[in-house]
C-alpha cells in the first residue's frame, strides 16, 4: 500500500522511487504484484506517467485513510512528550530554505536525534495532496484543499546592491540603466513573490527562478534587486539602499494536512518548526537593522 500511494501520488515510477528509497526496476514489479493479486489494473501506464484507473481510484482513498490510522498508532507508540522521531519533509520557497530553515532544523534535530528531518526547496507550491512534503512553509495562504494554515510571523525584504555600488543611489533616479535582478517573470508562482512593480517596467535583465541564485547575481554584478533582509547576514557583499522609499513586507504560513491535527508528534513539531522560525528571521532581521 506505501508503494502503491507513493506511486498515485507521484504519477510516475521514477518519481515515486527517490520517495521510497528503491529503484523504479522494484517499484515496478511491487506494482505489478499487486495488481495481480488484486486482479485488476490500478494505473493506466503510458509515456506520460501512471494514471490511476477508477478501481485504483477507489483503493487510493482507502490505502489513504489506512496510511493515516497507522500514522497516529505510530504517533501513540512514542507517547506523549517524548522525542520526536521518524522521517519528516518540510517544503518551502527557496528563500526560507537557503537562508532560514538550515538553523532552524538543525536545532530541533539536536534537540531529537532520532528525528530525521529533509528540506525540499522548490521554486513553486509544494503539493501537500500528493505528500510531496509533510508540512509546508507558504508566502501565501491556500485557499482550497483539506489543509490548516498558521501565520507565522512578517519579514521584511529591501532593495539592495553590490556595496560598491550602494553609495553612488540615494534616489530613485539613480537607479536608471543599472540591470534589474529578480525572478523570470512568468514563472512567479504566487502573487506575493511580484516584488518589482515599477522597477521592471523595462525588463529584467538578470533574472532567476530562485532567490539564492538572484543574490549572487547582485554579487557579481552592479544591478539591483529586493532581497530579504534575513538573508543579508549571509551576503555581506550587498547593502540595502533606499530603505526610506522601498520596502516590502510579506508573511510566512506554516500548511500542513488537515488530518495531521490529530497527530500528537506532528504538533509538536509543527509548533517547534514555526517558533524556530520565528525567532530565527527576527534573530537575523536585527543583524541588518
Amino acid at each position: 500500500m506505501r508503494v502503491f500511494l507513493a506511486v498515485a501520488r507521484a504519477q510516475s515510477l521514477s518519481a515515486a522511487a527517490p520517495l521510497l528509497r528503491m529503484d523504479p526496476a522494484t517499484v515496478s514489479r511491487r506494482i505489478a504484484r499487486l495488481e495481480s493479486d488484486m486482479g485488476a489494473a490500478l494505473f493506466v501506464k503510458s509515456p506520460q506517467g501512471y494514471a490511476l484507473t477508477d478501481q485504483g481510484a477507489r483503493m487510493r482513498a482507502r490505502a489513504a485513510e489506512a496510511e493515516e490510522a497507522l500514522t497516529l498508532a505510530a504517533d501513540e507508540g512514542q507517547g506523549p512528550g517524548g522525542g520526536l522521531t521518524g522521517q519528516v519533509r518540510i517544503g518551502a520557497p527557496d528563500g526560507c530554505a537557503n537562508y532560514v530553515l538550515p538553523q532552524v532544523c538543525a536545532a530541533i534535530q539536536r534537540a531529537n536525534p532520532e528525528l530525521e528531518i529533509q528540506i525540499l526547496a522548490l521554486p513553486r507550491v509544494v503539493n501537500l495532496s500528493r505528500r510531496e512534503a509533510d508540512m509546508a512553509i507558504t508566502v501565501s495562504p491556500p485557499e482550497a484543499g483539506r489543509l490548516t494554515v498558521q501565520r507565522i510571523t512578517d519579514y521584511k525584504l529591501h532593495l539592495a546592491t553590490h556595496a560598491e555600488a550602494a553609495d553612488t543611489i540615494g534616489d530613485p533616479a539613480d537607479l536608471t540603466g543599472r540591470p534589474v535582478v529578480g525572478y523570470i517573470p512568468d514563472m512567479i508562482f504566487d502573487k506575493e513573490l511580484d516584488y518589482l512593480g515599477d522597477l521592471a517596467r523595462d525588463g529584467v535583465q538578470l533574472a532567476s527562478n530562485s532567490v539564492a541564485v538572484q543574490a549572487q547575481l547582485l554579487r557579481a554584478g552592479r544591478g539591483i534587486g529586493i532581497v530579504h533582509d534575513f538573508a543579508l547576514p549571509f551576503l555581506p557583499e550587498l547593502r540595502r539602499v533606499l530603505t526610506g522609499r522601498i520596502s516590502l513586507t510579506r508573511s510566512f504560513y506554516l500548511v500542513r494536512h488537515g488530518s495531521d491535527r490529530r497527530s500528537d508528534r506532528l504538533n509538536r513539531l509543527a509548533d517547534a518548526v514555526a517558533a524556530g522560525i520565528r525567532a530565527e528571521v527576527a534573530r537575523l532581521e536585527a543583524m541588518v537593522a
